[in-house]
């Protein structure tokens, strides 16, 4: 058995927990699988992922890539929900990553559109 044979979940250093809740929580949705007493809080999604959130000031925003992405079937409902509650999506420029003036890319087999939490972790959501 390998590791491909077992799920998979994403950690995230912070610099505020309670920041990184009201993220999570208001922005995003989710809801708290697991609390540890202001150390952690772990949140369950589809398929049983896992994101943990875990505070570490040392370590907080330090990803310069994208750290999670959700495979969503409609990515302009998915964006109008999330940008309801207030959050941003990226727009990019650059030679082999330009998304549109809402933030998406399309590349034909894929439409992918990021986002940032207040640490600076950038997530993708896509379709």
């Amino acid at each position: 058995m390998g590791l491909g044979d077992h799920r998979l979940g994403t950690a995230l250093a912070v610099a505020d927990l309670d920041r990184a809740r009201e993220f999570f929580e208001s922005k995003l949705g989710l809801t708290p699988f697991e609390d540890s007493n202001g150390a952690m809080v772990v949140y369950e999604c589809g398929a049983g992922s896992l994101i943990t959130v875990y505070l570490s000031p040392d370590f907080a925003g330090n990803s310069g890539g994208t750290v999670a992405a959700w495979d969503v079937e409609n990515l302009e409902a998915e964006m109008a929900e999330l940008e309801s509650r207030g959050v941003k999506f990226e727009r990019y420029d650059l030679p082999n990553l330009e998304t549109d003036e809402r933030g998406i890319l399309d590349n034909g087999d894929m439409r992918i559109a990021w986002f940032r939490d207040p640490e600076g972790n950038t997530f993708a959501i896509s379709e």
